[in-house]
């Protein structure tokens, strides 16, 4: 019974290898047709855009984006990197926008002292920017009231 069981499993695993080379030829890349080792051999880096003026938004109720870089900022359960500039007590000193107070109700709506944990963790959200171009094409327009 064991070797049943042996032989059934080494036919089904060289069955899968098969079915996953043919599901390989089927799959478009987002980088264009390159295979990985066509690519060049240096990484193509972003940089990342310099602190500047905020972000202008695309739509009503668009998180802000972020315009600095937040490489190794620490985001967890007892600290918060962002707060240290973006906190009501901060951000006059560190000249940045102040956290809205949308960011102080539970789900309930309930006004808390501090910020609310579903809106703890900043990058859930707000996304820092870089001068990547889009992967695919993009016919977006704002909405016209933000376009002034």
């Amino acid at each position: 019974m064991k070797r049943l069981m042996l032989l059934a499993t080494v036919f089904l695993g060289l069955l899968n290898i098969g079915n996953t080379a043919f599901a390989a030829d089927e799959v478009t890349s987002l980088r264009g047709a390159k295979t990985v080792d066509q690519a060049a051999n240096q990484p193509d880096f972003k940089k990342w855009q310099p602190d500047r003026d905020p972000i202008t938004r695309d739509y009503v109720q668009q998180p802000p984006l972020i315009p600095h870089k937040t490489d190794g900022y620490k985001i967890n359960q007892k600290f918060n990197k962002c707060l240290t500039c973006h906190s009501w007590s901060n951000y006059k000193a560190a000249n940045a926008t102040k956290i809205s107070l949308t960011h102080f109700s539970d789900r309930d709506e309930n006004v808390l002292a501090n910020v609310s944990a579903r809106r703890y963790f900043c990058t859930q959200c707000h996304a820092p920017q870089v001068d990547a171009e889009p992967l695919v094409e993009n016919t977006f327009e704002p909405v016209k009231v933000l376009k002034r």
